[in-house]
């Protein structure tokens, strides 16, 4: 199926809704029936039919259909939250008594997730480099039930050979997972390449107005159903009718919004790149790189964030950002804005950080602004370092 038909049309059903252009938001908690019989055989199908919102949704549902098409899966789960997505596809999969291999720069509340919070459950996690396969086999144990990949990170971007580690993790009967946020659908499909759940922040690209808090679970119609029936309905993460919609609206202009935002990092990064202040560029396409022809490879574009460290201390960078004009500073990123993020501005001594990411990185999320407007704000904001 054609992408824009996937955006545009698909699960939309107008000739129900009296031919509207946008869906309806059935905006309910309850559904009621003619009969008991029509509410038993209801509540036995209570994966595909309407029952109660928590369930299943019909404006929730033509969001399932769009994004697990967009994926190529065939079924979807969507939460209240990115990090809602990774714990039902998580905990859904685990035991006591299990262990993981993560790689060893994912998300925040992700790492939180596996290193602090399933400790408690006795579950086990081991995190890797995971830019080589050798990284995977050297950390697998007899109890390894799990994968999880996030290729690229967010925030210096190393990549996993996705289609090795899913055949890695099929000889070895585990799970695998993946966190595709910065990609999006557009530009690499991780389960084309043998992933088995692909998980996503819908708050970013998916959404792409800044609007919406969401997650996704994509995956076969097997794992998706087991989840709901199992964890995602004891937990409850749902996302409402109303931000369903609002990320059906937003994803009408995905392609748009996406391949805009990757015109611009292309265009800020070539006129930054040799800039004396600027010390690295972190950017899968980039030829610096180390892993740019994986890139190239398992991905269609490079999306619009990409970091960057200055030759300068925690003080140069909180100038060089506060003199930005057209970014805001924020930590999130994949809206139609442009923003800025340094980790100099998290509230963690200097001692206590990350020692895997620079204390002079910042992160870069370019929106759909004029290129030559950004541009000049960077190189602008850079004289004040």
């Amino acid at each position: 199926m054609h992408v824009s038909e996937i955006l545009n049309e698909l699960g939309e059903e107008r000739e129900n809704y009296f031919q509207a252009v946008s869906p309806a938001i059935i905006q309910t908690s309850n559904f009621s029936y003619p009969s008991v019989k029509a509410m038993r055989e209801t509540l036995q199908q209570e994966f595909e039919r309407p029952f109660y919102s928590r369930g299943y949704n019909p404006t929730v549902a033509i969001l399932r259909q769009k994004l697990a098409a967009l994926e190529g899966t065939e079924d979807a789960l969507v939460c209240g939250s990115g990090s809602a997505a990774v714990a039902i596809a998580v905990l859904g999969n685990l035991k006591s008594g299990d262990h993981v291999i993560c790689v060893q720069k994912p998300y925040s509340w992700t790492y939180k997730l596996l290193g602090t919070l399933l400790e408690r459950f006795g579950v086990e996690t081991s995190f890797i480099d995971g830019t080589e396969i050798s990284h995977f086999e050297q950390a697998l144990k007899p109890h390894t039930r799990m994968v999880f990949l996030e290729s690229p990170n967010s925030m210096t971007f190393e990549l996993q050979d996705i289609a090795e580690v899913a055949a890695f993790a099929k000889r070895h009967s585990l799970i695998s997972l993946i966190d595709n946020s910065y990609a999006s659908p557009l530009f690499q499909q991780p389960h084309a390449l043998g992933i088995d759940l692909v998980i996503h922040s819908a708050t970013k690209y998916l959404n792409g107005h800044s609007d919406v808090v969401a997650g996704v679970i994509c995956g076969s119609k097997k794992i998706i159903s087991r989840l709901f029936s199992e964890d995602w309905m004891t937990m409850g993460p749902v996302l409402s009718p109303h931000d369903a919609w609002l990320l059906i609206r937003g994803l009408r202009t995905l392609e748009l919004r996406a391949n805009r935002s990757a015109d611009n990092a292309a265009f800020v990064l070539s006129g930054l790149k040799g800039h004396s202040k600027i010390e690295s560029v972190y950017f899968p396409f980039d030829e610096s790189h180390p892993q740019h022809t994986l890139a190239r490879k398992q991905m269609k574009r490079c999306s619009g964030l990409f970091s960057i460290t200055i030759r300068t201390d925690d003080a140069g960078i909180e100038r060089f950002c506060d003199s930005l004009k057209h970014f805001q500073i924020a930590c999130s990123w994949g809206g139609y804005e442009s923003l800025v993020f340094p980790v100099a501005g998290l509230a963690i001594p200097p001692e206590k950080r990350n020692p895997l990411i620079p204390d002079n990185l910042v992160r870069l999320s370019m929106g759909i602004e004029d290129p030559k407007l950004l541009l000049d704000d960077l190189l602008l904001a850079l004289e004040q370092v």
